[in-house]
This record gives structure tokens, sequence and C-alpha cells, in this order.
């Protein structure tokens, strides 16, 4: 399982023109999820997730995760992630996990965030999502369980 994370100001999601998930200041995690992946996987990925200190402490030193900083998170599923691109000039999807499954762990993922105590956006899994976001930093990092 594989979370790309953003420090955000703010971010949206929206799918034919209507936002379906939005945030001020916090997280954007785009979720990958690979074949293999479990509940297991989920709870350690949402609590390393949400315990990264990746915001601002008084001295402007990353010390405070997520919820120390006073944010939300927006999770927003990205097959693309599991791709492999180690060779060629067309990425391959087979290591991600199978629509039904990847969909499942996705919930699963951001119902763990939620009672994590993080209040949780979520985008709409599988559709054509336009994300939107003001990238604060940028800080942006690759987590994967």
């Amino acid at each position: 399982m594989i979370a790309l994370i953003q420090r955000v100001r703010r971010a949206s999601v929206s799918v034919e023109d209507e936002t379906v998930g939005e945030i001020g200041a916090g997280l954007l995690i785009l979720l990958g999820v690979e074949k293999g992946d479990d509940e297991q996987k989920s709870q350690r990925l949402a609590e390393r997730v949400l315990g990264y200190r990746i915001f601002g402490d008084e001295n402007d030193k990353m010390n405070l995760n997520v919820q120390q900083a006073g944010g939300s998170v927006l999770v927003v599923s990205q097959f693309t992630l599991a791709a492999d691109t180690q060779k060629g000039l067309r990425p391959s999807f087979s290591g991600g996990a199978e629509p039904a499954e990847a969909h499942r762990l996705y919930e699963d993922f951001s119902a763990r965030c939620r009672a994590l105590g993080v209040p949780t956006a979520n985008g709409r899994f599988a559709a054509n999502m336009q994300v939107s976001l003001i990238n604060d930093g940028p800080v942006t990092f690759w987590l994967q369980v």
C-alpha cells in the first residue's frame, strides 16, 4: 500500500464539476493499493501517515503531525502509484490490486483515519477526478508499507 502525501493549505477533488471532497490545511493523500495489501497494511499506513511529523512547530521545525497541527486529510484513490515503470515507455499496472479489493481497502484506510480522530474527506473511487491543491512548502513524501 502506497501513500503519496502532500502538505497543503487547502485541497479539493471534483467529479463532473461537482466538488465531492475538500479540506483546509492538512494532507492530500494519494492512495495506491497493491496486490497482497490487507487490513493490517491499511492500519499501519494510516498510523504512519497520520503520525508523520511534517508540520511546523513554534520554531517552524517539522515536529508536528497532522492532528497536532489541527489539520484534516483528503484521501484520493490513485491506482497509478502501483505502476511498474522500470522498462519501456508504457507503465504496467499488473501490480495493482483488483478494483473491488482496492475499493474495499481504500474505504478501510479512510475509515481508519476517521477512527484515529482526524477529519477525513474523500474523492470518489474509480472516477475521473480533478484534484486542486495549494501545496504548502512544497512538502511531499512517499510512504509505503
